[in-house]
């Protein structure tokens, strides 16, 4: 058994999101705006027909899963395996700071090259195997006619979409950065999962 459709959701904006900086796993709280964007899209995704949720346990994360199991009347369930890549000593760091101490890294980033995010970080592949695995698994608990939805974090997200869908990480150029509290739709498949919709958000 699979579920029917998942949809995939990014927290809402922290106050790090909005100053450019890398937050990796440290555990940054939705600030005003992040909270009004997740009350946002539980709002439009109340009547999805979601049956089942699992979130990311860092708070900005949960925070925004609270606020969809409200909206949609259940439970919510956490895995830490769909946090967020691991930027090691990159964590709170902005783009300029990192370029400064990896010249490489805007080259590498727009030829879709993958690369570890610091010295003591995760690639973007090593975190697309390891959130595409716990979605996998997710999505295999539930009936064939449910309809998963799955809380986390835009590159994460993003790479493991790549991942189910059997496309290499080179491919990840051609996809916009998820947006905070955007959402996307893929349908399961055994060989790999097809994409129904990208980077929706609350109107």
């Amino acid at each position: 058994m699979t579920a029917a459709k998942v949809v995939l959701l990014r927290h809402g904006i922290t106050d790090w999101n909005h100053t450019g900086r890398f937050q990796g796993q440290a555990d940054i709280p939705l600030n005003d705006r992040g909270i009004a964007q997740a009350a946002a899209a539980a709002s439009a995704l109340a009547d999805f027909g979601i049956t089942r949720i699992v979130s990311s346990d860092l708070v900005r994360a949960q925070t925004t899963a609270q606020a969809l199991a409200g909206a949609c009347a259940l439970p919510f369930s956490t895995d830490p395996r769909l946090q967020e890549i691991n930027v090691g000593s990159w964590a709170g760091l902005d783009t300029t700071e990192v370029a400064a101490l990896e010249p490489s890294f805007w080259d590498d980033l727009k030829a879709g090259r993958d690369f570890r995010r610091s010295p003591t970080g995760e690639t973007a592949v090593e975190t697309g195997n390891r959130v595409a695995a716990a979605i996998r698994e997710w999505a295999e608990r539930c009936d064939d006619d449910e309809i998963l939805a799955v809380v986390g974090h835009g590159l994460a997200l993003r790479v493991s979409m790549l991942n189910l869908m059997g496309l290499d990480h080179s491919h990840s150029r051609l996809f916009a950065g998820v947006g905070n509290c955007h959402w996307t739709v893929l349908k399961p498949g055994v060989d790999y999962w097809r994409l129904i919709s990208y980077n929706n958000a609350a109107h």
